[in-house]
């Protein structure tokens, strides 16, 4: 299945429906936002990954930042922060550059790797993205995270490519009908920065009914 350019979500909301399907749908169908200081943080931390000249050439490596991708088999678009271009006989031609190069996607984190999949989930969307454009195969990228100030090296295995497919068609799903799910109080919701747009407390407390809330107060 390919989508229309006009159906295409963000790319980095991937991230957002791994972490909560909830918290994907108030930002990406509803339009609501707020932020506090692990969100701005982030934000501070993709303008430095973003800073400096759009395309360098370091060694054996040629960077780009900021890099737009898209892919219409997962009907997503974005951008890279980093991608680093090194030289392979497995790679592609690049105007301007003698040789053939290999494409390695690296995204950049506040924090430390997580236990769960959403920053990975996130990062081989833009692989499949690459691998659309560029008419190639990546097999690996990068996470780098703010707080040990390493790279976790992602493989995109089968596995992970699956789970992206699966979680792509899901947030097109709820797109379409412009729902959003209910809340579910988790441990993670205390981090969240549209905890107070989400109250998951409160659709806890009110047995996630908007009437036994309001009866339950009446009483």
């Amino acid at each position: 299945m390919t989508y229309r350019e006009e159906d295409y979500l963000l790319l980095s909301g991937i991230q957002h429906y791994a972490f909560c399907p909830r918290q994907w749908a108030l930002i990406h169908v509803e339009e609501q936002w707020s932020e506090n200081y692990l969100t701005a943080g982030g934000r501070i931390m993709h303008t430095k990954a973003h800073g400096g000249n759009d395309v360098e050439k370091r060694g054996g490596l040629i960077i780009f930042r900021a890099l737009k991708v898209r892919s219409a088999e997962l009907g997503v678009s974005g951008e890279c922060d980093v991608v680093e271009f090194r030289k392979s006989k497995n790679g592609i031609s690049l105007r301007g550059y003698p040789g053939l190069w290999l494409p390695y996607p690296v995204e950049y984190k506040r924090g430390k790797t997580k236990l769960d999949d959403c920053d990975r989930l996130q990062l081989c969307a833009q692989a499949v993205c690459l691998e659309e454009m560029l008419c190639t195969k990546i097999e690996e990228g990068a996470l780098f995270y703010g707080e040990p100030r390493k790279r976790e090296i992602v493989s995109f295995t089968p596995v992970l490519r699956g789970e992206l497919d699966k979680t792509v068609q899901a947030m097109h799903e709820l797109f379409s009908r412009k729902h959003t799910p209910e809340a579910v109080k988790k441990k993670h919701c205390q981090s969240c920065s549209i905890k107070d747009i989400c109250l998951p407390g409160l659709s806890q407390k009110s047995g996630n009914s908007a009437k036994k809330y309001m009866e339950a107060h009446i009483e």
